[in-house]
């Protein structure tokens, strides 16, 4: 160990063990605001029918009569997505809304205090605001400054108009260009373009929370098109970090945008706008439903949440492997090996910004303690991910509810889809992820490069999540704040089965349920969609950024798969120095009023022709432009520009052998022998690993020439 490190870790380790008063859990470092109190039931319990795919289902008329005028307030019950969920934490005061509005006095729901005295006046449990409007100038300096409405605004720059309510429970916000004698009206629009964004936003979220909007966080991230005249629409409801629920995330963006052409008319065109989960909703939305977008700017985007969960909770568990399980440790201290079996990227000598958690707790396991030599996307990126997503007795909006909701109450994602997808005897929601007979590593070890008993150790001990009902809550140590929070739980640990008497350890079953009730309720994404699309990210591979390029590919061959020709979707790669969106803005409104001006065009021959797929460099100098520069391994061609340009990376079931549209729950398994037969294992002598293959594989292993058991057969 490199002497800096150690002093670093002695340090720590006095700290831990003789500073007991340091010690506090998470448990009881909860502040006890008065979160829901109580789990109230929705009167709307009605779920749009999406059988067979909700693509097909009608929605139903909305009996709520838009717009909602200043001083009144929006709809707190979706129309089509089912019943409200509870607890539900209202953050209208994080918003800069103040207050939200009193419905109940039975002790449910945030309190609502008097400004006067400060007593409580009631509870408010859906969280609605009265809708109101807001002014704000645009410096020449491009500051976002409030104004008064009484002022004398006749000579100041850009003016906007922001409109603020709630609908569906959300925080809903309209920006408009206006001119000064405008204010005071909530129709005025004379300074419109004609042109409607929608943005929606990214981050991981499971519910149980109204979601922050501010004002000026909308307007900022638009700036530059407010500033050409465009109007821009934006939901809380419609920001991933508040919910992954894509069926509630279309009620309210088709409500949201219901209010704006009450007020407005319909617009030339609207377009979508957003980031990570900003970007997968944006492809969700236009999957499964008409009216609400006529054109995609999805940025760092997945295809979906729900796939890329399928190798995201495998992160944890080949974290584990490497540091407490291993029959050799230190082969993995080489972090490009890791990246043979993750398939994402890793990279030796990267730093981790919290490194001294691996010592820490082999030390605590029993071992021989170790700094990290390098990094990987797995930690770098999706570290506890598999506790705030996948753990119900963690879940990390536990602070803002009292003890006996957060007891009652479980934390997942799955949890957030129980709607949808149904609960298990015990009450947890249904889960899709699955690993039963996935060969980690198998495509590295028939490149060799890992050997037959590291891919025999690796599939023996990685094991799988435990079911939901036994995973225990993370133990963590805040001796120095939140802002440095000491994991005892590294990797989930606690959560993860562990070899049986056979030396094996048990792997998951997920879900057959949920994942035909994720296909069929359009949490996934099958490639059907229509509109034209500019796919943009930002090359962040050798950050060991979350957001790989590989994404865009996923969905690409999703849309091959089922439209054959997927040449409404253009993809855009460029150097993080230079940022392509305003130029994103620009083709995308050529090919919109080619669609509007010519209705008879297919979408592709109404491309722009100088629009193609694209990588650009630190400048915006385009690199390379055309149909076959991002060829590569993803397709089975010869590597175009870009990809030798920005390397592509894969995933742990890409390494297992999956394809690499990412889109099985659950393989379908073949025995051993059949395997063999089937040339799974072409230029491996496997011989002698048959026993302990058929020992770790008794029902057999994934044959992913097959589709996905999950996918309903009338999908296909």
């Amino acid at each position: 160990m490199k002497s800096p490190k150690l002093w670093l870790f002695i340090a720590l380790l006095i700290v831990l063990i003789t500073g007991s008063g340091y010690w506090y859990w998470l448990e009881s470092e909860r502040q006890q605001i008065l979160g829901v109190k109580g789990i109230a039931s929705s009167e709307n319990t009605a779920i749009l029918d999406f059988y067979p795919h909700i693509s097909k289902a009608e929605r139903p008329k909305d009996p709520f009569e838009f717009p909602i005028f200043v001083g009144k307030t929006g709809p707190a019950t979706s129309l089509y997505s089912g019943p409200n969920q509870y607890p539900f934490y209202c953050m209208t005061v994080d918003s800069g809304l103040g207050q939200p509005d009193v419905d109940n006095q039975d002790g449910v729901g945030v309190p609502v205090l008097s400004e006067q005295s400060g007593k409580i006046m009631g509870y408010s449990k859906d969280c609605t605001v009265k809708t109101r409007l807001q002014y704000f100038q645009i410096t020449e300096d491009e500051r976002i400054t409030p104004v008064d409405a009484t002022a004398d605004l006749s000579q100041s720059g850009l003016l906007l108009r922001v409109e603020q309510g709630t609908i569906n429970r959300f925080i809903y916000t309209i920006v408009m260009p206006i001119n000064a004698e405008e204010i005071g009206s909530q129709h005025g629009k004379a300074k419109w373009n004609q042109r409607l964004i929608y943005q929606f936003n990214g981050g991981s979220g499971i519910g149980y929370r109204q979601g922050r909007q501010k004002a000026t966080r909308v307007i900022d991230r638009q700036l530059e098109q407010l500033k050409l005249g465009y109007a821009v629409i934006s939901s809380s409801g419609n920001k991933t970090s508040y919910t992954y629920n894509m069926l509630l995330a279309e009620d309210t963006a088709r409500r949201v945008k219901k209010q704006f052409t009450s007020l407005y008319g319909e617009p030339l065109y609207t377009v979508g706008i957003g980031g990570s989960g900003g970007g997968l909703a944006q492809y969700l939305i236009a999957q499964n439903s008409d009216g609400i977008l006529d054109g995609l700017i999805p940025l760092y985007s997945y295809p979906d949440m729900i796939t890329q969960t399928t190798y995201a909770l495998d992160c944890d568990l080949l974290n584990n492997y490497f540091t407490f399980r291993a029959n050799d440790r230190n082969a993995w201290r080489d972090w490009t090996r890791r990246r043979h079996i993750e398939g994402m990227n890793a990279i030796n000598d990267f730093p981790q910004r919290a490194g001294f958690l691996q010592p820490l707790n082999q030390l605590m396991s029993g071992f021989v303690p170790s700094f990290p030599d390098g990094n990987s996307e797995c930690i770098n990126g999706y570290f506890g991910l598999s506790a705030f997503i996948n753990n119900p007795r963690q879940g990390f909006l536990r602070p803002f509810f009292a003890d006996s909701v957060v007891e009652n109450t479980n934390w997942s994602y799955w949890q957030d889809m129980a709607n949808l997808f149904g609960t298990d005897d015990s009450g947890m929601g249904l889960s899709t992820w699955d690993n039963q007979g996935v060969q980690y590593g198998l495509e590295a070890l028939k490149a060799q490069q890992i050997t037959l008993a590291e891919f025999i150790d690796i599939n023996k001990n990685i094991g799988a999540w435990k079911p939901q009902a036994q995973m225990q809550q993370e133990k963590i140590a805040l001796p120095f704040g939140h802002n440095l929070p000491i994991w005892l739980t590294l990797w989930g640990n606690h959560n993860i089965t562990t070899p049986d008497d056979t030396g094996v350890a048990p792997r998951h079953q997920g879900s057959l349920q949920a994942m035909e009730k994720a296909y069929r309720s359009g949490q996934v994404f099958i490639g059907k969609v229509n509109l034209p699309i500019i796919d943009a990210r930002h090359y962040l591979e050798n950050e060991l950024d979350m957001h790989h390029m590989s994404a865009s590919f996923y969905t690409r061959l999703r849309m091959e798969a089922a439209n054959s020709t997927p040449s409404n979707q253009v993809i855009w790669v460029a150097h993080q120095s230079f940022n392509p969106t305003k130029l994103a803005f620009e083709k995308m409104d050529e090919w919109l009023l080619n669609l509007k001006e010519n209705p008879s065009l297919s979408v592709a021959d109404a491309k722009p022709a100088t629009l193609f797929d694209t990588c650009y460099d630190e400048h915006g100098n385009v690199i390379a432009s055309g149909d076959t520069v991002f060829n590569g391994i993803w397709n089975n061609q010869p590597q175009g520009t870009c990809t030798a340009k920005y390397p592509m990376f894969s995933t742990s079931r890409i390494q297992a052998g999956a394809s690499w549209a990412g889109d099985i729950f659950k393989c379908h398994r073949i025995s051993i022998d059949q395997a063999i037969a089937k040339g799974l294992y072409t230029g491996i002598d496997i011989a002698p690993a048959v026993r302990e293959l058929k020992q770790i594989y008794p029902d057999g292993v994934c044959d992913y020439s097959q589709p996905d058991m999950g996918r309903p057969q009338d999908l296909h």
